[in-house]
């Protein structure tokens, strides 16, 4: 029985290149949808946030001394391409998938609409998030934290390179032993910045509980999302 009947998944755009240098691998973002469609099969309700890292790190070097505001609607733009991507590929691998988008690009893909995302979980498509929140300034994590919020996800999975949080960089020290278990309070006063201050603070203001693993682990996912004990839960 899965632990959670929906859920909000936030993966990073460097997620999708693989070991690529930039864009999107092609193997990887299969596997991806592999497992994401293993967790729906489920019966999980299943919202994905992407950043967008992946194509801005390739254009990255032009936004020297660019505005930031400017810069960080570019990267909202490369969050859109990669979300189609994503759904391109779920809909190959048999998945209905619904893109919102929180700017206007029509032609493109629907805007972000509350109640028509919530229609889409409750009728077992997954629904992904492009553009952040749609504002400067903001990450995509924030977005994940305040879409997970509005769209009622009872927690918020956070796919990265490292199988949890750990006391100090286990790719610098040894002696590193990741968390369990750890709370809002604990996890920001030891500084182990598991998401940025924004959306950390955002999660913990609502309750809503985030886990940390890794996506590069084959059935990670689907362990995590069963209440297996995989990565690291950030509580109240």
């Amino acid at each position: 029985m899965p632990a959670y009947k929906r859920i909000l998944l936030k993966l990073s755009g460097e997620a999708l290149m693989g070991d690529d240098a930039f864009g999107i691998n092609r193997a990887t973002i299969v596997r991806m949808v592999e497992e994401i469609a293993e967790v729906t099969r489920l019966g999980v309700q299943v919202a994905i946030v992407i950043g967008g890292g992946n194509i801005f790190r390739g254009v990255a070097g032009g936004s020297v001394g660019m505005d930031r505001a400017t810069a960080d609607y570019m990267g909202m733009l490369a969050t859109v391409m990669n979300s189609l991507a994503l759904a391109d590929t779920m809909d190959k691998a048999g998945l209905v998938a619904r893109v919102m988008s929180a700017i206007a690009i029509e032609q493109v893909v629907e805007p972000y609409v509350r109640p028509k995302a919530l229609q889409y979980l409750e009728e077992g498509k997954v629904v992904v998030f492009a553009a952040g929140t749609g504002n400067p300034f903001f990450t995509t994590d924030t977005a994940a934290a305040l879409r997970g919020a509005e769209i009622g996800a009872e927690i918020v999975l956070k796919a990265t390179k490292v199988d949890g949080v750990y006391s100090a960089d286990p790719n610098k020290d040894p002696n590193a032993t990741r968390y369990t278990t750890i709370s809002f309070d604990e996890a920001m006063s030891k500084n182990l910045q598991v998401m940025d201050a924004t959306a950390f603070a955002l999660c913990r203001d609502q309750k809503l509980p985030v886990k940390v693993f890794s996506i590069f682990k084959p059935g990670a996912l689907r362990k995590v999302v069963l209440g297996g004990d995989e990565g690291t839960l950030v509580h109240v």
